[in-house]
This record gives structure tokens, sequence and C-alpha cells, in this order.
């Protein structure tokens, strides 16, 4: 089952050249910016490689986390697609995994790699309105995760006492916790509370012309529609086997400690002394903090965010190493797979068409 043209068309308007090439550009504008503020404010402009971390053995522990982290990352979506009763096959699943690792880090918030998830999983059979549930409840698992864990760690951990992110900041981030988990709990449990304002943004944009009167009766059928079809979907979703249940549930959660523990093991590799849950939780509240940039994968704020955190732990030498290390091996190697797998999926996709 192949998506109807005018979705393709839509899909292909967003992964146009022109407008991937930009916020690719942005996206490594961003990064050299946040790579600067750390080398310039915490790291004294002081840069090194240290050849210990292409040790046989660093690189093998790398590895080897690199596939749990990409497995697992795969998984936890194939297992809430299979408690929905959609079978989506390992290789389709192991392609969205880099195509969506993309998009998510080229687009703010994150959106592109929802829509391209969601068009991605169309394409290969599922329903827009299970699609968008399965890619919103794995979203949700990892959100619950992290928003958790980041109070006890800014209240636990040494790093973070008397220091304005634990202290003054403290309401402000109640209000975001609060607010985020809020809008999923509508969003699972009251969508058609969503449904009226949907219909009045499609009219505002219909009537500053930016849908022709034929395309705003489409998407307000299919708004409608999916949107129930995703309320369903999560109901389905809690009755589903608990197998499946489950297993989504625990693949969240190896991918999570999995990506929580790159730092940690780049920092022992260099013959650093330091507790592995300090790392883990410096980490969490990174991620916790990477949910709200606006910029293209959080780049930029996700390396000066991680620049200041670990400053304390790692000289001024290693800090810019580290800090590109980490972000090379869990999200730009993986881009540059989705870029490729990307171009491939487009291009076939057009010889279908034609």
């Amino acid at each position: 089952m192949t998506a109807p043209d005018s979705d393709q068309d839509d899909y292909r308007k967003r992964a146009s050249g022109k407008r991937l090439a930009l916020f690719a550009l942005i996206f490594v504008a961003m990064t050299a910016a946040g790579l600067y503020a750390v080398y310039d404010q915490f790291a004294g402009r002081s840069v090194s490689f240290d050849d210990r971390l292409l040790d046989p053995a660093v690189l093998l522990a790398i590895v080897g986390l690199l596939l749990v982290y990409f497995c697992a990352d795969g998984l936890r979506l194939y297992f809430t697609l299979r408690a929905l009763d959609h079978k989506v096959p390992l290789r389709v699943m192991a392609r969205l995994v880099f195509i969506n690792l993309f998009f998510s880090n080229v687009t703010p918030m994150a959106t592109g790699g929802g829509f391209a998830q969601v068009w991605y999983l169309h394409n290969h059979g599922v329903p827009l309105g299970r699609a968008t549930a399965a890619t919103t409840i794995r979203t949700i698992l990892a959100v619950i995760f992290i928003f958790s864990l980041t109070p006890v760690f800014l209240l636990t951990l040494d790093a973070f006492k008397g220091e304005s992110l634990g202290g003054n900041l403290g309401p402000v981030l109640a209000v975001l916790i609060l607010l985020y988990l809020g809008f999923f709990l509508i969003v699972l449990f009251r969508t058609r509370w969503l449904i009226g304002p949907l219909a009045r943004l499609l009219r505002l944009f219909r009537r500053l012309h930016l849908l022709s009167d034929a395309r705003h009766r489409r998407w307000q059928f299919k708004a409608r529609r999916e949107m129930l079809r995703f309320s369903v979907s999560f109901g389905d979703y809690l009755k589903g086997p608990r197998l499946y249940v489950g297993l989504s549930i625990l693949f969240t959660f190896v991918f999570l400690m999995s990506l929580f523990s790159f730092p940690a093991l780049l920092i022992w590799a260099l013959d650093y002394q330091f507790d592995y849950l300090i790392s883990v939780g410096l980490l969490v509240v990174t991620t916790f903090i990477m949910y709200f940039s606006p910029t293209p994968g959080a780049s930029g704020i996700s390396e000066g965010v991680f620049g200041s955190f670990f400053s304390d732990i790692l000289t001024a030498n290693h800090l810019i190493l580290v800090t590109v290390a980490w972000r090379f091996i869990t999200i730009y190697l993986g881009m540059l797979i989705g870029l490729v797998l990307l171009q491939r999926e487009l291009l076939g996709n057009r010889k279908e068409s034609q």
C-alpha cells in the first residue's frame, strides 16, 4: 500500500533539496556556534585530540553500545506498533531509525522527524491515525522517563546545588513539565478537544489563501478522521497484548540508558575517575533542555549545555573533544546514514509513480 499522491507530493515538498539544504546549513551553523561557545567559555580556548579514543577496546565498546542504541530505538516503535496490531518488517524499521534521525535533527523542535515517521509508516501500510498514535506513544514513553528523572537529578546532584538551574528556575521547570505532560494527556485522553481548534486553524489558512477550498475540505475531513482514529488507537494500545506493551516500555528504557551512557564511556576511555550516575544525571537534564530548543535538532543548545555541565568533570583540552565525539556518535553518524537512505527511499517512490 502506498500513500496517496497528495501525501507524497506534500512530503516531497518538505524533503526538497533546497529546503533540506537550508535546514542542514542552519544545523551546521548552530552547531559551530555552540561548539565555539564551549571552546570560548568553558574549554579555555583549548582543544586537543587524544588517541585513547581510538584504542581497539574503546572502539569495540562504542560500536557495541551504538548497536544497542540503534536497535532499541527501532524496537521501541516496532513493539508499539505490534501492540496496535500492526507488524512492520524489521528491515523497514531499521531504515526508519536513520531517516527519523536525519529529519528530527534538521527541523526545529523535531517536528519533521515525527512527520517523516508517520509518512514512512503510512507508505508501508500503516494507516495515518495508527502511525501517528504509534509515534506519539513512543515519544510519550520517553518523555515520561526523562521528565520524571529530571527533577530528581536537579535536586540530588551536587553539580546543581546552588545553581540557578536547580534553584531559581525550579518553578519554571515545574511549569514546563506540567505543560508538556498536560498537552500529551489531552492528546491521548481528550483527542476530541483538539478537533475544534484544528478546524479553526484550517479555516484561518483558507482565509489567508494558504489553502484552496478543495484542499481545505479534504484536510478538514482527513484531520477529523485521523484524530478520531488516533484516539481509538491509544485505547487499543493500552488494551493490546501485555507482552508487546511491556516490550515497548522496556526498549524505551534500554534506548534511553544507552543514549545516556555514551558520555560515561568516552570519559572512562580518557581515564577519568567519576561516578557513572553523575554522568547519566547530567545528560538526562541536558536532554530535557533539548526538548525545548527551537533550533534544528537542538543544535548549538545541546553542545553548549553539555559543555557547561561537563566542564567540572573534564579538563579544558578534553571538553570539546568529548562534546564532538558524543554528538558524532549519537547524532551526526545516524544523520549521514539517514540522508543516504532518505534519498534512496524518495528515488524508489519516484520510480514506482512513473
